[in-house]
């Protein structure tokens, strides 16, 4: 009986600093909780970074979550929610940025950086390749005489 009262008072001292993000909303029916989450699951947290705000303990996203609660009960749609928190905290807010002028390099740069790296890699190669032939057969003939009586010198023995 005492090792099952000290577990249990173990449990609640290390269980005392877990902190978890439950929000209890009350929703008019299913479709407008569906719509929560996904808008929760669908926006970034501006203090965690890579987290989403369903996820995130922050207060920034308490704070984010019951605006988005405010906004789905006067009956804003998806679009102005979203645009409303991309207005306030910028693209980066979003998981998923809209693909428009300010955010092509962020969708297609890193194709772009793959195409560009196998094409200097397809070049050194073609070149190491072009590099291996005879260079003794671009040499004059004086030249190879002269390369010829190097390779014959010993080195060590002058």
């Amino acid at each position: 009986m005492k090792r099952w009262m000290s577990a249990l008072a173990l449990g609640l001292v290390l269980s005392a600093g877990a902190q978890a993000a439950i929000d209890t909303y009350l929703f008019r029916d299913q479709a407008e909780r569906e719509r929560y989450q996904q808008l929760t699951k669908e926006l970034r947290c501006p203090k965690c970074q890579n987290q989403d705000i369903a996820d995130s303990n922050a207060p920034i996203a308490a704070d984010l979550r019951r605006e988005i609660f405010r906004m789905l009960g006067e009956g804003q749609s998806n679009r102005q929610i979203v645009d409303f928190m991309v207005d306030r905290y910028g693209d980066f807010v979003r998981y998923k940025p809209a693909l428009d002028a300010r955010t092509w390099l962020l969708w297609f740069g890193p194709g772009i950086l793959l195409v560009g790296g196998l094409g200097v890699l397809a070049l050194i190669v073609r070149r190491r390749r072009a590099g291996e032939h005879d260079t003794a057969a671009d040499l004059s003939p004086s030249e190879r005489e002269r390369l010829a009586t190097l390779l014959k010198q010993d080195p060590f023995h002058d």
